[in-house]
């Protein structure tokens, strides 16, 4: 099954609108600045079509902002409902596009790795312990080193 090509240029528009929308009505600033400025790493990672950094820090950018998204939208929601009418509305429309910003992070995510392998990007997790380092350095093949040294 082939995955399909999206767009960088579609991922950052569609993440940049989404979290001016979700800044309308009672997100901090911090929210922002950290959305904003992953998504000018994004807009380097445009810029740059061969840069295999530009994509990786976009996508470590991205990965550390679901995160943030989660902890700023749990802690500064605003519990009271005394708000007007209107003002109600619009909180229920920045808080529905933070949300869907916030749920769209990690489909972008992959799609931004797959731009990332393209690029030439080899970054594997490899957790396979009888061929690591650790597992070479045995006292065997310490002992097997000094055999006929002489000091």
């Amino acid at each position: 099954m082939e995955i399909p090509a999206i767009n960088l240029k579609a991922i950052v528009l569609v993440h940049w609108l989404l979290t001016v929308w979700g800044c309308m009505a009672w997100l901090p600033q911090s929210f922002a600045w950290g959305n904003f400025s992953v998504l000018a790493i994004g807009v380097w990672a445009i810029a740059q079509r061969d840069s295999i950094d530009a994509v990786l820090m976009f996508l470590m950018g991205m990965i550390v902002t679901i995160l943030t998204d989660i902890i700023h939208i749990g802690i500064f929601y605003p519990s009271n409902d005394l708000a007007a009418e209107r003002a109600r509305d619009v909180l229920r429309f920045s808080t529905g596009m933070a949300i869907l910003n916030l749920l769209l992070k990690p489909a972008s995510c992959f799609f931004v790795y797959q731009m990332y392998r393209e690029r030439g990007g080899d970054y594997n997790v490899n957790f396979d312990l009888e061929t690591s380092v650790d597992s070479r350095c045995t006292t065997d093949s310490a002992d097997s080193a000094f055999i006929g040294r002489r000091y």
